[in-house]
């Protein structure tokens, strides 16, 4: 069972950030604090530090712990077990803080915490990938580290400090903020230390104990950012290639995982592309001449000062000018000495390079070894980063240890006794952290790797504070027919460093003595040719300096990344240790190089390290690093997916032909993108294809648990989910959909193609599509929430009671993250809201003149947000959300009365242009369109009488009778009524209101018809037939 916890992390590095600087070891006792002249907030730590009886030490793993016990403890220290018997505990006495205290020192193994995903999110199938970049993360204790966090829980409880001896690098400061995270939240006044060392020798550990200091925020953090952004890339990239090319290709990867990682691929990508260059590879044919000259046993080769020429005809013509005299005149005798370089400091990367070349033996074996004799205090740290020794670290002990060698102890003895002691040779890298790889302590123990790995340790070390080689090299120029020919001879005087170094080599070369004016025959003028060769593929010591140099992971992650490439089957090794691409890594790299991203490049990860670095050193902030690289990887996914085929069309060649999927196979693998959250389990709602596959509806993913849907009526031929989100709407997000009707299903003056929401703030939309909303599902803008539609394939019943929603205040404008569609835009529809039934006249409060809704409550004032007519318009709405009150807030002649004396004529606007409407106008206008009901005649909203008309285009409204604007196209209004659909009552609503709230439901009146000069009442408002109290159906009683 996976254990998931989260702590207030946050407020805990919040403080270790504000305080900082080491912590003195010599600390007066508490009561002669008063005496001295310091803060009041020193003396309060010091008293706090008085107080400390009892400590707890942890360390990375058990054998540091071991190692740290045996030295502070001078091997008395008492072993007992822990929960998990891989941990053990260690107690014993130590003069800290001033004072004796009892220690209690354990370990745990690694990462005691992991980071996932939230339950909705982990299954594969769960979600679309796409989502992972923006899902709930959060940190959980593993199955196998469960005892080693019970152990910490249980010993924290009677200790007052706590001292973290992890390594001392980015994962292990990150480890020790989980071991604080989880000892803190048993004893939140815990006061926590930090111990710094670079090795476990008895110096180093007492200095650690003697300099204690606080744990740095900044540079966990990075690994913070690090784990997340690999966990939300790897996740998604990793499920889109499984699902899709396991579908693609079933016979060559049906149990194939297909992982994807931002550091794992472009050291593929480094792979593939040396194996393609060598592929691309066209040789040339080059020719060069070569002058021999034998004295009596010897032979010595001058060398052309052309090098070569690739045109065979010029180069004839100059060997054949040089036959013709080929006497060699010596122009030059030059003696210089010569000296062979001791060897640099050793760094990790270094280390893993020379242990691949050297020693044959592969960087992940390389550093799993060093990391235990680490442990066991023979060597120094060896994750650095640093070529220079610093200069208060004595190098004589450390040589004179290694004199006990019956292998280089002689030569030990030899670096001690030269002029100035042990030189070391300094290089030009330093992480202020550790010093660079070195022996700690001899021994002559060890067997197989683990031996020959210490022993290059120990020779590399030798040779580094030793002396260069030194030697005498001269060159001698001759000339022949005015070319010149060269070579050059060593003589090695001293070979120094070589004598304990045997992974170098360095020559004699003896040549004849030569006088400059001299002359001889050559014994042989030859004219050779050759081809230029490929260049080879590459070593795991080339990888790991291309990573190196391109920032691709760190110093301490390289064998991780090139294990992890091996295990997944993308590259190869040949009989010489060479990397060779397979054929998933070719084709994976060429797919993704063909959608335009060469994410197979080192430009995005190298990117990341580097913010990485800056967010360690505290110069950039975790979260802003974090979300611009999350946002950047997002919107390569996208593409990436939209660009799929490219991908299945570079494996083919590689793994056969493509399977051929239909049209309904591709949607299920095109996981759905949410639209928004249901009302009734606040899972996502994505659209679903209909089984008859010709129209689509919006369903829940919680289905058959929750069968909340909406199903889009016939007309509408396609819909699809648009990238903009509805600012009104509640719960954001709620995408906007894209809409394509039939023609003829939809008023003249509406496009058929738009984007609206379904979200309830789009009132034409709502009454196009003849959509039902459930009052408890929260969608915003007066609409309520979001239920069943038309088709009985809806859920109608919501068993909870509607609640009301917070005031809002002026909705934001929500940023879109990601990139635009490639889809060419649609034009947006944004109807004209429509007084609500029952209670749309508007309320005055007469003693303030504010307007009030019909809960009795002031208004809230709002703007128009979306795009369309009235776009910037205010309006007044509902504060609670609990009625459908609306009133444009630019009417302001228009007659207030109560709501219980019924509606009033708005005020005609004239600073917006005309906008498409289904309103009337005063019936006593007069003109020539006659209502069909009642024989009135209709104006529209240029106050002139409306046409009647017939719909004459094939549909289901063919031969249906309507009233329009008469005057000719380029002039009309946009006035548009069905001839037999409701009139509203005299005094109703114009200016782009319809009265009708169902007009889609013929035969149904909205209010009845009323005189024109007599006032009418309010539509008395709908009530429950259980409760019979209004605001509510039967449906959604709270008494059903």
């Amino acid at each position: 069972m996976v254990v998931a916890y989260s702590l207030g992390v946050s407020a805990l590095r919040s403080a270790l950030r504000r305080s900082g600087g080491p912590l003195r070891r010599h600390l007066c006792a508490a009561q002669s604090v008063q005496c001295l002249d310091i803060p009041q907030e020193e003396a309060d730590m010091i008293r706090s530090r008085a107080q400390i009886k009892r400590v707890l030490c942890v360390a990375e793993k058990n054998d540091a712990a071991k190692g740290i016990s045996e030295i502070l403890s001078s091997g008395g220290a008492r072993r007992r077990e822990g929960m998990s018997k891989f941990n053990k505990i260690y107690e014993y006495e130590y003069h800290l803080f001033g004072q004796n205290v009892t220690v209690t020192m354990t370990s745990v193994s690694g990462h005691l915490l992991g980071l996932e995903f939230k339950a909705p999110f982990q299954k594969w199938r769960s979600c679309n990938p796409v989502l992972l970049f923006d899902a709930e993360v959060e940190k959980y204790c593993p199955d196998n580290m469960i005892q080693i966090k019970h152990t910490l829980e249980k010993e924290v409880r009677q200790c007052q400090a706590l001292v973290i001896w992890t390594d001392c690098d980015r994962e292990g400061e990150n480890i020790g903020f989980e071991v604080i995270d989880i000892c803190k939240a048993v004893k939140p006044n815990l006061q926590v230390f930090r111990a710094r060392f670079s090795e476990i020798t008895p110096n180093s550990i007492r200095r650690a104990c003697e300099t204690l200091t606080e744990p740095n925020a900044d540079v966990s953090d990075a690994v913070d950012v690090r784990q997340e952004l690999d966990l939300r890339i790897g996740a998604s990239f990793t499920r889109f290639q499984t699902l899709r090319l396991q579908k693609i290709f079933p016979e060559s990867l049906a149990n194939h995982l297909i992982s994807y990682g931002s550091c794992q691929f472009p050291t593929l990508g480094f792979v593939v592309e040396r194996f393609k260059a060598i592929q691309a590879f066209i040789p040339e044919t080059f020719y060069k001449i070569i002058v021999l000259h034998e004295v009596e046993e010897d032979t010595v080769e001058f060398s052309w000062k052309r090098n070569r020429l690739f045109n065979h005809t010029a180069c004839l013509v100059l060997y054949q000018i040089c036959m013709e005299n080929p006497i060699a005149t010596v122009t030059s005798v030059t003696s210089k000495p010569k000296s062979k370089w001791r060897p640099l400091p050793l760094d990790t990367v270094e280390l893993e390079k020379l242990a691949s070349r050297k020693l044959r033996i592969n960087a992940k074996e390389t550093m799993k070894i060093a990391e235990k004799l680490y442990n066991q205090g023979l060597i120094s740290y060896p994750r650095t980063e640093t070529n220079i020794f610093p200069a208060d670290l004595a190098l004589g002990p450390l040589v004179e240890l290694q004199t006990h060698s019956p292998q280089w102890g002689t030569f030990a003895q030899r670096v001690l006794d030269q002029p100035g002691g042990p030189n070391p040779r300094q290089g030009k890298n330093s992480d202020q952290a550790h010093p660079p790889i070195h022996p700690t302590k001899y021994t002559n123990t060890l067997q197989g790797n683990e031996g020959c790995l210490y022993e290059f340790i120990v020779r590399h070390f030798l040779a580094c504070v030793s002396q260069d080689a030194l030697g005498h090299e001269t060159v001698v120029d001759i000339d022949i027919a005015q070319e010149k020919f060269s070579t050059s001879g060593l003589m090695i005087i001293a070979r120094n460093y070589l004598d304990v170094y045997p992974y170098d080599r360095w020559s004699a070369k003896v040549i004849p003595v030569y006088e400059q004016g001299s002359q001889f025959q050559p014994s042989a003028i030859e004219m050779v040719d050759g081809q230029t060769s490929p260049p080879q593929l590459l070593t795991e010591a080339d990888l790991i300096s291309l990573m190196e140099k391109h920032g691709i992971g760190t110093d301490a992650t390289h064998a991780d990344h090139i294990e992890t490439i091996k295990s997944r089957m993308y590259v190869g090794l040949t009989a010489d240790q060479r990397f060779l691409p397979g054929e998933l890594g070719m084709g994976l790299v060429e797919g993704y190089n063909a959608m335009g991203y060469e994410m197979s490049k080192p430009h995005l990860r190298a990117e990341l390290e580097a913010d990485l670095k800056l967010v360690s050193e505290g110069r950039k902030d975790k979260q802003i690093v974090l979300q611009h690289h999350i946002q950047k990887y997002k919107a390569v996914f996208i593409e990436s997916v939209r660009k799929a085929k490219k991908l299945d069309e570079a494996l083919s060649p590689y793994l056969g032909a493509a399977q051929e999927i239909t049209e309904a196979e591709q949607q299920d693998m095109e996981i759905p993108l949410p639209v928004r959250k249901c009302p009734n389990c606040g899972r996502d709602m994505v659209l679903k294809k209909k089984r008859d596959g010709n129209s689509k509806y919006l369903s829940c993913v919680g289905f058959p648990a929750c069968k909340t849907a909406v199903w889009f009526p016939d007309p509408v031929l396609e819909v699809s989910r648009d990238e903009s989100v509805c600012p009104t709407c509640q719960p954001q997000p709620i995408h906007m959909l894209k809409f394509k009707f039939r023609r003829g299903s939809l008023p003249p003056m509406m496009p058929l193609e738009f984007v609206g929401c379904i979200g309830g703030c789009d009132e034409m939309l709502r009454e196009v599509l003849d959509l039902k909303y459930l009052r408890a599902g929260g969608g915003g803008g007066g609409a309520g929430g979001l239920g069943g539609g038309v088709g009985g394939g809806g859920r109608r019943d919501n068993p909870h009671p509607p609640t009301s929603r917070p005031p809002r205040h002026e909705p934001p404008r929500v940023q879109r993250s990601n990139p635009p569609s490639p889809l060419p835009p649609v034009p947006s529809w944004t109807p004209q809201p429509r007084p609500p039934p029952g209670g749309g006249g508007v309320n005055v409060n007469p003693s303030t003149d504010v307007i009030v809704c019909n809960c009795g409550q002031e208004a809230l004032l709002l703007t128009v947000r979306k795009d369309g007519p009235n776009q910037g318009r205010q309006f007044y709405k509902c504060n609670a959300g609990s009625c459908n009150f609306f009133l444009w807030a630019d009417q302001p002649s228009q007659q207030r009365v109560p709501s219980n004396q019924g509606f009033q004529l708005p005020a005609p606007r004239t600073s917006q242009p005309p906008r498409p409407s289904i309103g009337y106008q005063n019936p006593s206008e007069g003109g020539r369109g006659q209502d069909a009901g009642t024989g009135r005649q209709v104006m529209c909203n240029c106050n002139e009488s409306a046409v009647t008309r017939t719909v004459q285009k094939d549909g289901p409204n063919k031969g249906r009778m309507f009233h329009t604007c008469g005057k000719p196209r380029e002039q009309q209004c946009g006035f548009f009524h069905w001839a037999d659909e409701n009139v509203p009552p005299s005094g109703g609503f114009g200016d782009g209101f319809n009265g009708g709230r169902d007009r889609g439901k013929r035969g149904r009146r909205a209010v009845g018809d009323c005189p024109v000069n007599k006032s009418f009442t309010a539509k008395k408002p709908r009530t429950c037939g259980i409760c019979h109290m209004p605001g509510h159906t039967r449906v959604t009683c709270p008494q059903r």
